[in-house]
This record gives C-alpha cells, structure tokens and sequence, in this order.
C-alpha cells in the first residue's frame, strides 16, 4: 500500500463523494478512495464553463485520479473513467446520496478501508439494478459500522450468552442485547427486536417482513447515535419520498 503522506498519487481507484465552490472557480472534491479512504482535493480552475474537469466530477462511477499535495487539501490533476458507467434513478439516486453522506459523516479522512470500498461499488450495482432497495440499505449500513470498528453483536448477548430466537430484547448502542425481563416500562434506551432479528441479520437474510422493520429501526438507532445531534439530509428526504 502506498504511503499517505507521498507527495503525489497517479490512476488512484475512486469515487466522487461530494463537491463544493472553493475560490472563485474552483470546487473542493471529496474522493472515496480505495487505498487512501478519503481524501479531500481541489479542482482548480473546475468551475469554468470550458473545464475538462466539469464533466468528469460524477458520483457513483469507478474513476482513477491523479492528485499530489502533502498538506490535508490536496490538489487534483486529473480523473478519468474507470469501467462501465452507472445509472441510479429515483429512489436508488436517493439512496447512493445517502451512503455518500454516511461516509462524509464518519469516516475520517486519509483512513484506508479497502474492503468498505469494495463493499460501496457492489452496492452501487445493487442500487442500479433497482431491486431491493431497503435491504441493501441495510446490508450497507452493517458493513459500514463493523469496518469502522464499532461492535455490533448479533451472536450473543451483552451477557455473552448465545442469542436466542424466541427471546425479545432491547439493543443498546456499544453494549449489545440485553433479554427483556418482565415490564417493558422499565426499559428506557435502545431498541426492541426479536432475538430471530438478530440471527437473520448475522445470516444476511431480510426476507421475514419482521426482520426487515426491525433492522431497520436498530440501524437507524445506531447510526443516530454515532452521528450524534447532527442527522443526515438524505435520510429525511428519503422517508418523505417514502411517505408519499
């Protein structure tokens, strides 16, 4: 793997998380990359109507860039196509924006996750293919959190117990599933599910319609806990697209 801090990078596998105006005709450009995590470039000069960076700065397509620079801003020379192009519409759009925010969010610059990389261009291609939406969502959204370290057990108990099918409990961020005993009023934070949850999550099987509300209600929790008081633009758009 090549060293972070190398003054200058060439034909970098990556894609386009997010651009904003810097300067007068420029635009910063954040790039998810597969050796260097993420990485923060300047494309000078892109803004103007005649630029051949302009066109090339697409999210959701495999590119390979040029940059160099050794301070946390880069500077980005060049991008250029890397495989077949990529067509989310509607809501899958929708979704690739939001795993774009996911990784703004909290992945720190300049961390490698080559296999999180991987894992975003087979998502991609499951978006564009339509099917599924919510599920790969969720198979994302796990991916996510466990490559970036945080423990999300779905095999035993915060008692380290083995999880039980037929057991309910109340998931809590950082600790795990507590067995429900008794009254629920007692029960303040996390999230109920069924222990059955839990094991078709560790099986990657969202078939039980169950298992589907109640996945999605844990990585909403969690996610919204790691985000912190801030939460995502695009998850709000998506749930007002879903309600009408």
């Amino acid at each position: 793997m090549a060293s972070v801090s190398s003054h200058r990078q060439d034909n970098q596998s990556v894609y386009v998380l997010h651009t904003y105006p810097f300067k007068e005709t420029s635009l910063v450009v954040e790039l998810f990359s597969c050796e260097f995590g993420r990485v923060a470039t300047t494309a000078k000069g892109a803004r103007r109507p005649r630029s051949a960076m302009r066109g090339m700065l697409q999210a959701f397509q495999p590119m390979l860039a040029t940059w160099s620079g050794k301070l946390e801003l880069k500077t980005l020379h060049g991008l250029e196509w890397n495989g077949c192009l990529l067509l989310l519409q509607g809501e899958a759009l929708m979704c690739g924006f939001y795993m774009n925010e996911l990784l703004l969010r909290l992945l720190p610059r300049e961390d490698p996750h080559e296999a999180l990389f991987a894992y975003y261009a087979e998502t991609l291609k499951a978006l564009a293919s339509e099917q599924h939406l919510a599920t790969t969502l969720r198979r994302f959204e796990l991916k996510f959190l466990q490559e970036l370290g945080y423990a999300i057990p779905l095999q035993q108990d915060a008692n380290n117990a083995p999880i039980v099918m037929q057991q309910n409990y109340r998931y809590e961020a950082e600790h795990g599933a507590y067995p429900i005993r008794g009254s629920l009023a007692r029960y303040e934070n996390g999230v109920q599910l069924s222990g059955k949850t839990l094991i078709d999550m560790l099986n990657d099987d969202y078939s039980d319609e169950q298992t589907q509300q109640q996945s999605k209600q844990l990585m909403r929790y969690l996610l919204a806990h790691y985000l912190g008081d801030k939460p995502l633009h695009t998850r709000q758009l998506l749930i007002e697209l879903q309600g009408y």
